[in-house]
């Protein structure tokens, strides 16, 4: 399909955000475990659990939860040395976690909002394995607050602290595996009122928030510690969450092609009413592909399956339309029918296709009594997860008379979607019984100086130019910055070091990822103490990446790095010089350059650049 910039305020596009982030803190939200993630082959060992959905207070169960249970899944966890009771829900959770608690009330003055009296927190059911009770715990913390955008302010409703899922490692032949070590690391959840109207202003909301929780300095950075769920709907749609966009970068363009889909599943809607259409019964056309040449659907029925199908009367061209970038109506169907296991359908938009042949469908849609106007859905498995797969997809194919149905959907890596479950409703929310309520106290908490205002301060204060500045101010190692200058290392030094020094390392395959905090403070006092030269500090910084166990100290004497007296320099510095003699006496000063590069060789980091170059100059002088 082709891009297009829709009139959104003709449309009535309404949009909100909820920013999830975790906290950078000592403990989990209701346990002393540490909040390090671990690898999966670090795990010392497993258990299994299966999951179903419980009725609130008032004795509902939430629909979403209860489609959820409908795919029977074994869910298996890796635990590891330092997992407790409390992960594996073998005991009650602690107190909410206080340095959580104040990090939290902080953002609130950021986001300009109102805390509340009193604390609950509340049990929101998760039924997808991700977390071992089948229920995620959440506190609301503020209300009421705004930030400002160039189309307008948009409002924040609330602020909720809440216990991080487990991370889903892989797909297994009973279930999914998760990983416990993500699981209750704490997590502010910020909503926005639905105030936002423009792909563009969505991005920049999202820009915004960002900001504000990164001028902290307690939040985590990385790939996964941050993630947005964005809901979207038009004026003749309907409400839409799509959960887990990774980047803020993909925020715009999900909002442009969700309101494409909806745009298009709208003008579908109308067609088929149009045309009269309707979803027919399902039924098993196994006979029709009994000597099939589909890969697919041979495979299925030699290993006992069947092949089921659903007759989509006044369908023709309307399942293979496109909604979204290499999207269809068909694919909708499709995610539909692989939550029951399938993998996937085949409708006659696209056939014959796959080693199915024009015979086939002809008979196809005899067999189902369907015309040339009309499509037939197929899907060929085991005979329990063809019967349910089709049946999904055929209730998916109900829906697209109404247009667009209200559900939550996934985000993919190309700024699509695709359909996770239904809307949850108010029916996955009760109090958590076994935590007191908490009575949040702002007084004591400081405002924190937001990186806009740091950008002009580590100018003003500490001399750097503003590409530094705000490099420093915005970088994961800005926490690291404020507390090694604070005790006493030189701002230029300890800047260039963390961006520069370390963006050239990374560029060279160094595993930066393994430097500690303490690697890189210790590395810096050694800098500042005279123990070593600043052009010692790469070498440095890649032994301890190489060796993680070390201490910087140790690091240096083993790879023979460290401050060398004048006498050692000297001594280098003549013998390069009298290598090179001939060179010397031709060139004069000339040869200064080449020469330079050669001794810093030879000293290997253990002397300053300044020291080298100004006896490289006197040795030179001597001789020309």
């Amino acid at each position: 399909m082709t891009e297009t910039e829709y009139d959104y305020d003709e449309l009535g596009l309404v949009a909100g955000l909820e920013i999830h982030q975790q906290l950078e803190t000592a403990t989990k939200l209701f346990c002393q475990c540490p909040t390090t993630l671990r690898e999966p082959e670090e795990s010392t060992r497993t258990f299994t659990r299966y999951l179903h959905p419980t009725r609130s207070e008032l004795g509902e169960i939430d629909e979403a939860a209860l489609e959820e249970s409908k795919v029977d899944r074994e869910f298996e966890y890796l635990a590891y040395d330092s997992t407790c009771l409390v992960e594996e829900d073998d005991e009650p959770p602690h107190q909410l976690d206080a340095e959580a608690l104040e990090t939290t009330l902080e953002i609130a003055q950021l986001l300009d909002m109102e805390p509340v009296d009193q604390a609950h927190v509340m049990r929101k059911i998760v039924v997808d394995g991700s977390n071992t009770s089948g229920f995620q715990r959440s506190t609301l913390i503020a209300t009421d607050g705004e930030i400002e955008t160039s189309d307008g302010p948009v409002g924040i409703e609330d602020l909720m602290l809440e216990e991080e899922s487990a991370q889903r490692v892989a797909e297994t032949d009973d279930g999914v595996r998760y990983s416990l070590d993500r699981l209750g690391i704490p997590l502010v959840e910020i909503g926005t009122s639905p105030d936002i109207s423009t792909p563009d202003q969505a991005l920049e909301a999202a820009e915004r928030i960002g900001m504000l929780l990164r001028s902290t300095g307690k939040v985590k950075r990385g790939l996964g510690t941050i993630r947005q769920d964005v809901n979207v709907s038009i004026e003749e749609g309907a409400r839409v969450e799509i959960k887990g966009v990774q980047s803020l970068d993909d925020i715009d363009d999900i909002v442009r092609n969700e309101v494409a889909r909806q745009v298009e599943l709208v003008e579908i809607a109308e067609e088929l009413r149009d045309r009269d259409g309707s979803v027919g019964e399902v039924q098993d056309v196994t006979g029709v592909f009994e000597d099939t040449d589909s890969g697919v659907i041979a495979g299925a029925l030699n290993a006992g399956g069947t092949v089921m199908a659903v007759p989509l009367y006044g369908f023709d061209g309307l399942v293979g339309r496109e909604i979204a970038p290499d999207r269809r109506l068909g694919t909708e169907l499709s995610d539909h029918a692989k939550r029951h296991g399938a993998g996937g359908i085949f409708h006659t938009d696209e056939l014959p296709a796959y080693g199915v042949t024009e015979d086939e469908v002809a008979a196809l849609h005899e067999a189902v009594g369907t015309g040339s106007e009309d499509a037939v859905a197929i899907v060929a498995d085991d005979t329990d997860v063809a019967e349910a797969a089709i049946e999904a997809a055929a209730e998916r194919a109900e829906t697209a008379f109404e247009g667009v149905p209200e559900e939550t959907r996934g985000a993919n890596d190309d700024g699509t979607t695709r359909y996770l479950r239904p809307l949850p409703g108010a029916a996955r929310m009760y109090p958590e019984t076994d935590v007191p309520p908490v009575e949040p106290d702002p007084s004591d908490v400081p405002e924190p100086e937001l990186l806009t205002e740091k950008v002009d301060r580590y100018q003003d204060e500490y001399g750097l130019d503003a590409g530094l500045a705000e490099q420093v101010a915005y970088g994961e190692y800005m926490p690291l910055f404020e507390d090694v200058v604070a005790d006493g290392i030189d701002p230029t030094l300890a800047a260039t070091t963390l961006e520069s020094t370390l963006t050239e390392l990374r560029r060279d395959e160094v595993t930066v990822e393994n430097l500690t905090d303490d690697h890189l403070a210790e590395t810096l006092e050694m800098v500042e103490n005279g123990d070593l030269p600043n052009e010692g500090v790469p070498d440095l910084l890649t032994a301890l990446a190489k060796d993680p166990d070390l201490t910087a100290e140790a690091a240096a004497e083993e790879a023979g790095l460290g401050g060398a007296d004048e006498e050692e320099v000297r001594e280098a510095v003549v013998e390069v010089v009298e290598r090179n003699e001939t060179q010397v006496r031709e060139e004069g000063m000339q040869a200064f350059s080449g020469l330079m590069g050669e001794c810093m060789g030879a000293l290997r980091g253990k002397a300053d650049g300044d020291l080298v170059s100004q006896l490289l100059r006197e040795e030179i002088q001597k001789r020309a």
